[in-house]
């Protein structure tokens, strides 16, 4: 693995910034470890003020890491940082992030919808309060995270949403495989599409961001033979570098000439962006045998 974090959260890749998140207050959903915290250490390099919400406030059993640990981190790389153990599920502790967050930084320029469940059982086999769960993180937290922001982000004057979700892609494929995630997923990509939408007129920017292949995180590794499947993923750092080409607005304008809207994936936001190699992401397979990411 060549892309990594040293105690100052900096990383070495192949993304050279064109912009920064300087003095940008950014809330995000589920940062305490994997791609969130990494996306969070990225903005924190740039002096950013991080606003997490997770619900390791206690060390976990197989779970590296709490939402504190990872407070010292972002400040540790450069950022002010505000843990805040929440549930997206819960209104009081959204409402509370968000408020938490205009008394302590004044604002709130950026909202990352991170926290997601997955569950990948067929219909047969999905457990009902599995199916619950993935609806209530994913679809509904992501629209109430959002929803409870958009006064915040309004009065800001670079306000953005970005959402860790798959474009939508009608192929039967997706929804036969693993129908109740797929709903889920889908559920976080209409969020995007429908606000994009919606707030046109306020200033607002909202997109979403999804891997191009399997990402290394603590789920992954976690599931049967997952220290074996990460050796085919890319590093948290690839998708901490898309977001912050997306946010400081280093990615290209798609087709349509929208900043808002859009379903970008890591590697055409990186390419637009100047990276011609990936291979420094990786953790050692070389790129032909990368296992790709669903949705795609």
């Amino acid at each position: 693995m060549t892309s990594s974090n040293d105690a100052s959260g900096a990383a070495a890749g192949p993304y050279q910034a064109a912009g920064s998140l300087q003095g940008r207050t950014v809330l995000i959903s589920g940062g305490s470890r994997g791609i969130g915290l990494a996306i969070a250490l990225r903005a924190a390099r740039d002096g950013a003020n991080i606003v997490l919400m997770a619900k390791t406030g206690q060390p976990h059993a197989r779970l590296e890491g709490t939402v504190y640990t990872a407070a010292e981190k972002i400040e540790a790389a450069g950022g002010q940082a505000l843990p805040l153990v929440g549930d997206v599920r819960n209104d009081s502790d959204v409402a509370g992030a968000v408020g938490a967050a205009v008394d302590r930084f004044g604002g709130i320029d950026v909202v990352i919808n991170n926290a997601s469940a997955i569950d990948l059982s067929t219909t047969d086999d999905v457990d009902m309060k599995r199916y619950d769960l993935m609806q209530d993180i994913n679809v509904r937290g992501t629209f109430l995270l959002s929803k409870m922001a958009l006064p915040a982000l309004r009065a800001s004057d670079a306000g953005h949403i970005l959402t860790l979700s798959p474009p939508l892609n009608l192929d039967p494929k997706w929804a036969g495989m693993h129908l109740a995630y797929t709903m889920a997923k889908y559920g976080m990509s209409l969020t995007t599409l429908g606000l994009a939408e919606e707030l046109k007129a306020d200033g607002v920017t909202v997109n979403s961001l999804w891997p191009c292949t399997l990402i290394d995180t603590a789920a992954i590794r976690n599931m049967p033979g997952g220290e074996k499947i990460v050796q085919g993923a890319r590093s948290p750092e690839i998708m901490a570098d898309a977001a912050h080409a997306v946010l400081t607005g280093a990615n290209a304008v798609p087709a349509g000439g929208s900043r808002s809207g859009n379903f970008y994936t890591d590697e055409q936001v990186l390419s637009a962006a100047g990276v011609t190699d990936f291979s420094p992401y990786s953790l050692g397979a070389p790129e032909d045998q990368l296992v790709p990411d669903i949705f795609l």
